[in-house]
Order: structure tokens, then sequence, then C-alpha cells
């Protein structure tokens, strides 16, 4: 099969991937085959880009939140996960100081926001629904005991884009900070407590001075800690791995190689996450722990597929899926083994 073109994107979270791009082992990687390695997020085309969450493009591989890509296969997309990782973040719900919510079970009867927006899949909201059932359920409370308010957000578009830059974040990023929209309603006073998580939500827990009422992210139980980056997925188009086998273990084997050489190298490692998230490397650690450089492993561990399997049912039980499927046949293992029978050193 003749290819000239390999797609790839991630979040801008920590990811294998973001090093191995920034590293450029990729690139070197299919220079010699005349193989181009492009970046969905760098595409003008906002269909091309729009495969970051539906992942229509064949000889594409994605990795980031979990939400898309179970998504994408529930509405039939012929995908695999061929690795797993889980970088344990900043999982908070917080309140405003003095409205005596402290504990998860100051929670119940409370207004908790929501954020709604008319996209393909709204991941920014279940993932905060799916904190707020987590946290309640820790103190045997339903989400029939607390009030769900939905918060409109701003459109994400080139307006806000100019916008942004007459009233930039205040964290130095260049666009609009991810929890403007519900911060805005915490302050006007129209709910009470809102989800926020990674690198902004420890930017916007001291920028408030709030009441931290839970950090599930550190959580001993990996179950209370599952959400939308925990496990992240690296997926590929299934196709792609009918045809062109050798190609996909290669581009996992750098992946893979990406996340030991983070390991050994802690300050260049979270030097490229800050260049990911747009964040200070202080900023970085605070969010993602001070181990984050040695959580980076793309594996197929067991406990990471409990955890993709219980995000998978929570996600269907409060309908942003369109379908079941299972899990264990959407999980291609064949790349990975076959990475392990070649132990491949590139990159490390």
């Amino acid at each position: 099969m003749g290819l000239d073109t390999i797609w790839y994107t991630r979040c801008p979270v920590p990811t294998p991937l973001g090093i191995a791009v920034q590293e450029g082992w990729l690139a070197r990687e299919f220079a010699l085959d005349g193989i181009t390695l492009t970046s969905l997020q760098d595409n003008v085309d906002a269909e091309v880009r729009e495969s970051h969450f539906d992942h229509h493009l064949a000889h594409s591989f994605r990795q980031g939140g979990n939400i898309p890509a179970i998504w994408a296969r529930a509405k039939g997309r012929d995908t695999r996960v061929i690795g797993l990782s889980w970088t344990d973040e900043f999982q908070g719900i917080i309140a405003l100081p003095g409205s005596g919510i402290c504990t998860p079970r100051d929670l119940a009867g409370r207004r908790l926001g929501l954020t709604r927006h008319a996209v393909s899949i709204d991941f920014k909201r279940a993932a905060a629904l799916k904190a707020f059932e987590t946290a309640l359920a820790l103190e045997g409370i339903g989400l029939e005991r607390v009030e769900l308010v939905d918060i409109k957000d701003t459109v994400w578009d080139a307006a806000a884009d100019v916008a942004a830059v007459a009233a930039p974040n205040p964290f130095g990023g260049a666009g609009r900070h991810h929890y403007e929209s519900e911060v805005a309603a915490l302050l006007r006073g129209d709910v009470d407590a809102i989800f926020v998580k990674g690198v902004l939500g420890t930017q916007v827990l001291h920028m408030l001075a709030a009441q931290l009422v839970i950090d599930l992210g550190i959580h001993p139980d990996p179950l209370v800690r599952n959400g939308n980056g925990t496990p992240r997925t690296l997926t590929v188009d299934a196709s792609f791995i009918d045809q062109r086998p050798d190609l996909v273990t290669r581009f996992l084997g750098q992946v893979v190689a990406a996340g030991h050489w983070a390991a050994a190298h802690p300050r260049e490692a979270v030097a490229y996450i800050g260049r990911e998230t747009d964040a200070s490397s202080e900023w970085v650690r605070y969010g993602y722990g001070a181990s984050v450089h040695q959580r980076l492993q793309t594996s197929l561990d067991d406990s990471a597929i409990a955890g993709l399997k219980a995000f998978k049912d929570f996600l269907l039980r409060h309908g942003f899926l369109a379908a079941d499927f299972s899990v264990d046949d959407w999980i291609d293992p064949a790349p990975l083994a076959a990475l392990a029978r070649l132990h491949p050193r590139t990159g490390t």
C-alpha cells in the first residue's frame, strides 16, 4: 500500500506522544520511508481537525482523553486501542470560601455546575458529571440529592480568540481560560460548586482562594481517580493495523520510548509537558504531581483497562453514547506484543 502521510493528534495534556513529537522522533522514524507525520491541530480545515473527536481520517493516531475515543467507537467508528497511559492529575470539586461546603457530604442539596455545549460529544460536561457522581458516592449520596445546573459556556470560535487578546488568560495562556464560564457562574452565585482539573484546575483553585471540597486525583482507589484522562487512550483506525501493522508498531514504539525517556529525564520531560499544557514547570508538577515524568508509560495494564470499562459504562448510563460495545473487543494487543518481541531502543 502506498502511503505518504500519517496523521496524529493529542490533547493538551501530558502524553508520551506529545514528547515524541517535540523530540522529533516520529518525524525521523518515518523520514526514510517518505512518510510525513502531520498534526491534525495544525491543519486549517475544520473537517480535518474534527477527526480529533470522531477519528474519521484513515492512517491516524490519537492519544488523549478517553471520552471522544469511546464516543467515536460507540458511533461505529472502527478504531482500536493499542495502548493506555495513566497520568494522575488534580481533579478538584471546589466552592467559594464561606459557602459552608467543605466535604462531599456538604454537597447534598446544593447546586452543582455543568457546562453544556452544542458539540458532537460534550466531554467537558461528562468529565464534571463523573466527578460529581463519584464524590457523592463516596458519602453514599446519589445525584438525585443535588441540583445539576446548566452553565452556558462561551462559544469557542475566532471571535473568542480575538477577545482573548484584550482580556488574556491571567496565567499566561494565549486564549481564554478553560474554566472561565464555571468560575463566572460560581462568582455570580448561580452555582455552589464546580469541577476543575489538571493545571488549569489548580490555577483556578489558587486564583479564587477556593475551598477544596475534594481532590479525587489523590484518592487511593484508581476507580475513584477514573476520569477522562485516567486512562488516556492511544487509538488508531483498524484498517491501518490490517494494512500496515509494521508502521503501526513502529509508531507505537516511539510513543512507548518517549515514556521511558521521560522517566529518565524529569526536568526536560516536565518542560515538554509545560509546552503542551501552556504552563510553567511549577504548575505542571502541581497539577500532575511531582512524579509526572514517571507516569507517561503506554501499556495495556489491567487496572487501566478496568478504568476504561468503568468510564464507558458511566458514559452509556448517562446517555452520552449512541450504543454499547465491548471494550475487550476494542483493544488490540497485537502491536504492543509485536513491539515487545522487537525490543526497540530508538529514542531511549
